[in-house]
């Protein structure tokens, strides 16, 4: 008898089959074997009914079953006779699991496909009334048959005992036996089913009871494809420009720039990749609609400057978690924007301010004065007050809420309010204060002196511990949870502290620096120089590369993500930062790398495609 599933059970009163039990896919073995055989209840009537055996295929996402990915096979007893495996049905699961990409051995096939094949298995030690096995194995010889010699895995579905005959109608004739389900499985070629071949597996009922499924009984066709090749087909590009397919890889092998443009209907999971052999180097290009993102690759995170502002004399800056609200100070006036800078709105004018602050949101903030007193803003920056003191402020910091505040006075103490600037406390020793900076919950702080050390609380301020050494301390920045600090010095480095401020380390070169920020998360930072320009690092700090033209800079804000900033300058503009995070969208963004520059993209859908490996021997990628 041919290779073949079915399942049989019958009685005088009823006949349910079905099976499902098949498939095929590239780098995939089964793994566990389970059986499921019938059972039996007796009705009323005293008839013995029997139920089917059913067998359901399901996607088994990459995890402990298989590391992966692959699928589930669940079957068990139809206990009430509706066709459809429940899942309170299910009494035994197996699964085929994929295979990693490439490899040789238990886990892999280097691309062979994993075939698999239902066959009747009589009656005898593993199914004691027969029923079907179901084998699975390496397609070794590529013939797309599953031969014996290749089978390295087989499961079973057993057959129960058949039901006893029901009572006699009315007519006296015996009710009638039903017919069996067959499945078939066929290879099917690369084509519009199937993109790189796979199974064709094909259902009905055996009418003619020859226990064969011929084409005229077929009632149901699917496909079960195969993966990718494990190994990347290479295209030789040497002319000036080609048009990318899915899932390939073009070598640049020309003396000018050569273009390739992205797959124009690609499927998610499909990839891209390019290599620069030749001088010209490459460039990848969009479709309308497309994009590609650029936070993993060297020069994908540059920051454009625009100034955007009169000039002035500029002393502190800060902005919204969103960057959508901003302040910014200079030595006599206040102003603020409700629109990422885009305009200005003077609201407060002939002091000589120092520091700002504001709250997550931008709607609660806070100013101080050298020589004068702390203003406080609770509509953002529209209306005013102040607490009547007059003191030499230097510098403030906010929580997140605006409640926890901090404001440090030059050559006085160090000031903490918790609610929200109503009253303050005074701690710590008349030092040459000159910085200070606050997680987003008011826990850990840091301030910093003109010519001593730094001073570590994470008591929202009740406590201080001198930290580091003694330093021309200029500006301080703090993660959102208070982890990763940094604190800039005039000619001197930058210094970070990856404990809450309990140790620091100096980083980077010797430079006038001014202010600093950073991203909540402490991965993106930027810091000012005076007479140089702005830098910025994306990697927390360790690597630092020119972001501006030079200038008197002094200040500097970023948004929560990083991708919005504000500096200043000193008599000169303020300047909005704009820090990439994809190419621009459609057929004006593209990523270009040069000779031995390497990049692979992976849609993701939405018209993205995100980095998943380069190779820069260029040291970054131009983005645009």
């Amino acid at each position: 008898m041919p290779d073949h599933a079915f399942a049989r059970r019958s009685s005088s009163r009823s006949s349910s089959v079905s099976l499902l039990g098949a498939l095929a896919c590239a780098s995939a073995l089964l793994t566990a074997c389970g059986g499921g055989s019938s059972g039996s209840n007796t009705d009323p009537d005293g008839v013995v009914i029997t139920f089917a055996t059913l067998v359901r295929v399901s996607a088994e996402a990459a995890g402990t079953q298989c590391a992966n990915g692959g699928v589930r096979v669940q079957s068990g007893m139809d206990i009430d006779s509706n066709g459809v495996l429940a899942d309170s049905e299910v009494s035994s699961t197996q699964y085929v699991c994929n295979g990693a990409d490439g490899s040789n051995g238990s886990t892999g096939s280097n691309g062979l496909s994993t075939l698999v094949r239902v066959r009747t298995e009589a009656s005898g030690a593993h199914c004691a009334q027969g029923g079907s096995a179901v084998l699975a194995g390496m397609d070794t010889n590529g013939n797309g048959v599953l031969e014996d010699s290749e089978v390295s895995s087989t499961s079973y579905v057993c057959t129960g005992s058949n039901g006893a005959t029901g009572p006699t109608g009315s007519t006296g004739a015996s009710g009638s036996a039903g017919y069996d389900s067959l499945v078939s499985l066929s290879t099917e070629s690369a084509g519009a089913n199937c993109a790189y071949g796979g199974q064709r597996l094909q259902s009905g009922l055996d009418s003619n009871r020859n226990g064969v499924l011929d084409i005229t009984e077929v009632l149901a066709t699917s496909f079960i494809c195969s993966a990718a090749p494990a190994d990347t087909q290479w295209v030789n590009v040497t002319g000036t420009a080609v048009q990318a397919v899915s899932n390939t890889g073009y070598l640049a092998n020309a003396s000018a720039n050569v273009v390739i443009t992205l797959p124009a209907s690609p499927t998610i999971g499909d990839w891209v990749k390019v290599t620069g052999v030749g001088t010209g180097g490459w460039t990848i290009a969009q479709n309308a609609g497309q994009r590609i993102t650029t936070r993993g690759l060297p020069g994908g995170m540059d920051i454009t400057w625009t100034a955007e502002a009169l000039t002035g004399n500029w002393a502190a800056v800060a902005m919204s978690a969103d960057g959508t609200r901003q302040v910014a100070a200079t030595s006599g006036d206040l102003y603020v924007s409700t629109d990422t800078g885009g305009t200005w709105v003077q609201r407060l004018a002939g002091q000589p301010w120092s520091g700002v602050a504001s709250s997550s949101d931008g709607m609660k903030l806070v100013a101080v004065t050298n020589g004068g007193a702390i203003y406080h803003s609770a509509d953002g920056g529209q209306t005013w007050s102040d607490d009547g003191t007059a003191r030499a402020w230097s510098a403030v910091a906010s929580s997140a809420d605006g409640q926890h505040l901090v404001a440090v006075a030059y050559l006085g103490a160090i000031w903490t309010s918790a609610d929200g600037g109503a009253s303050w406390s005074s701690h710590e020793s008349n030092r040459a204060w000159r910085a200070v900076s606050s997680s987003s919950d008011g826990r850990v702080l840091v301030a910093g002196t003109n010519g001593a050390q730094l001073y570590v609380s994470t008591d929202y301020g009740a406590t201080w511990t001198a930290r580091a050494s003694g330093q021309y301390w200029w500006g301080l920045a703090s993660s959102a949870d208070g982890q990763r600090l940094y604190a800039s010095v005039d000619t001197g480095t930058i210094w970070m502290s990856n404990d809450y401020g309990t140790t620091w380390e100096a980083q980077g070169t010797s430079r006038a620096w001014r202010g600093i920020t950073t991203s909540s998360d402490g991965r993106f930072v930027v810091a000012t120089t005076s007479g140089g320009t702005v830098y910025q690092s994306t990697d927390s700090g360790t690597t630092w590369q020119s972001s501006a033209d030079g200038g008197a800079w002094t200040a500097v804000a970023s948004s929560s993500d990083g991708l919005t900033l504000l500096a200043s300058k000193s008599g000169g503009a303020l300047y909005g930062g704009s820090r990439r995070s994809s190419t621009t969208t459609g057929v004006t963004g593209s990523v270009s790398g040069g000779q031995e520059d390497a990049l692979q993209l992976q849609y993701v859908g939405g018209g993205v495609f995100m980095p998943i490996s380069y190779v820069s021997a260029s040291l970054m990628f131009t983005v645009r």
